[in-house]
């Protein structure tokens, strides 16, 4: 997933900008996906393997467990090619796994960047896993202290909406300002700092 060099720095100029108002320090990550999933065409195909055999009950051939095992066998096959089919393969994936997948690689991606390491507990991470369509807003203990994860939410909803229609780039940019906004109101500038880098980390695909 490759972003041009103007937009890393609109990114990085847009946090900059919110940390002169702010004693928070904000990371921003792009994640192109949160895991492969390999696995899930592969638990549906077995599975569908398993209840092929019914398809034989009204015929000749039930209870031949030649027959019945090659059925199983080339229903696994075509099964499994058809749910990698990329089309297929977006909806099979329950949401509940997607979402869990991706607030893991968030948390994971909070503590690499040493967001729980800065002096007043002042880190703020944006996570986003364009394949789940998922936005996070991690905080520190500081910023938890002075603004709810509730108040939030409409940044993350809004963003969100973005990331479906393809526009992260814009979104990031947008979520930074109203963050920027929330932060200054409730968690200002009392001093001097930069801890951390004032850029988008971008992830390997």
């Amino acid at each position: 997933m490759q972003y041009s060099k103007r937009l890393q720095q609109q990114i990085s100029q847009a946090i900059s900008d919110i940390e002169q108002l702010t004693d928070a320090e904000v990371v921003c990550v792009l994640a192109p996906r949160s895991d492969d999933y390999y696995y899930i065409p592969a638990l549906w195909a077995a599975l569908l393997a398993l209840v092929s055999p019914l398809l034989l009950v009204l015929t000749p051939w039930w209870g031949h467990s030649s027959t019945v095992s090659l059925l199983q066998l080339l229903v696994f096959v075509v099964s499994w090619l058809l749910f990698r089919w990329q089309p297929f393969f977006q909806h099979i994936i329950p949401q509940p796994v997607r979402y869990w997948r991706a607030a893991n690689m968030a948390r994971r991606q909070f503590l690499e960047n040493g967001l729980h390491h800065t002096r007043e507990g002042a880190g703020l991470l944006i996570f986003v896993s364009a394949q789940e369509r998922y936005v996070e807003i991690l905080t520190d203990r500081g910023i938890a202290q002075k603004i709810a994860d509730e108040q939030w939410q409409d940044i993350v909803s809004a963003f969100v909406q973005q990331v479906k229609r393809k526009q992260i780039a814009g979104g990031f940019i947008q979520c930074i300002q109203s963050c920027g906004r929330l932060l200054a109101e409730h968690y200002p500038a009392t001093q001097d700092k930069n801890e951390l880098p004032n850029k988008l980390v971008v992830l390997p695909d």
